[in-house]
């Protein structure tokens, strides 16, 4: 392997935890503009599925299988599970804290074991105990209240990110479990998810044409150039796990956490308490050990 081939994918994937630790700031900035998180994902993602038209016939030629062994019902779970990850995971960013809400999508190993055991009939070892031990103690230490007693969520924006996690770790589990669909169909599955179920929702709102020609051309420039980016990254992503050790990508992903802690501190001011940092310690040490899990399967 040449030196390209092997730094170019840690690259991919710091490339892709430094976008989505940067994400909530764009779309506070629509928000603020007169978008709401709900058309601003549909929008943003809307433009991600264009850009990514040129999958559409290989696509195509996969449906094929989709009724062989089930396929189609693991393409639709998919479509699902990744539409609510992402709607729930730009919702929570812009009602909640966004440290909080991203250490909350990150309990995500915790839930892949409970969905693999459920779907892929896979057992736990001692990195299974060890994850689910440190991810709840991790959220009981950071959402622990001595007013309320016990520690849950405490708003509904923290609620939305720990379902966007949930989510994320069943989208995760159905993607390996749909092992007849390739990459390319699984990304444009989880882009047209995300456009489904934002586009029923958004029309279910209403007033959808008034709100359209309500945004100026400034923020339109903000929507496509976001939409851009979430097109490029999502073939970044999936092109780095295809060429990186599980164990070794998830580390490397942790960056995000990095990126989310600056930048909320920087542009939004917001800023974590001890508590909070050792809860995130544990919860990142269970996303580090949730790879040695997945690699000892593989």
């Amino acid at each position: 392997m040449t030196s390209t081939q092997k730094v170019l994918p840690i690259a991919s994937v710091l490339t892709g935890a430094l976008i989505w630790g940067l994400v909530w700031y764009p779309y506070r900035v629509l928000q603020n503009a007169g978008v709401d998180g709900l058309l601003a994902t549909f929008l943003t993602y809307l433009l991600a599925l264009l850009c990514s038209l040129f999958m559409l016939p290989q696509v195509w030629r996969e449906s094929r299988m989709f009724g062989q062994r089930g396929a189609g019902w693991w393409a639709v779970g998919l479509m699902l599970s990744a539409g609510w990850s992402n709607l729930g995971y730009v919702l929570a960013i812009l009602h909640g804290e966004v440290m909080r809400v991203v250490l909350l999508f990150y309990l995500a190993p915790l839930w892949t074991i409970l969905f693999s055991y459920w779907l892929l009939g896979e057992q736990l070892n001692r990195y299974g105990y060890m994850i689910i031990a440190l991810s709840i103690s991790g959220a009981t230490v950071m959402l622990w209240d001595p007013h309320l007693g016990v520690p849950l969520p405490g708003n509904l924006a923290e609620w939305i990110g720990l379902s966007a996690g949930m989510s994320f770790a069943l989208s995760n589990v159905v993607s390996r479990r749909a092992a007849q669909l390739s990459v390319k169909a699984k990304s444009f599955s989880i882009l047209s998810g995300t456009v489904l179920l934002t586009a029923v929702l958004t029309l279910w709102q209403g007033g959808l044409p008034g709100r359209l020609m309500a945004i100026g051309a400034q923020t339109w420039l903000i929507l496509v150039l976001l939409g851009v980016v979430i097109c490029a990254i999502s073939f970044t992503v999936q092109y780095a796990l295809a060429h990186l050790p599980a164990n070794r990508a998830i580390i490397l992903f942790l960056f995000e956490l990095v990126v989310a802690a600056f930048s909320s501190y920087l542009l939004a001011g917001e800023a974590m308490h001890l508590r909070e940092w050792a809860g995130a310690l544990l919860i990142v040490l269970a996303s580090v050990l949730s790879g040695k899990l997945y690699a000892q399967r593989t």
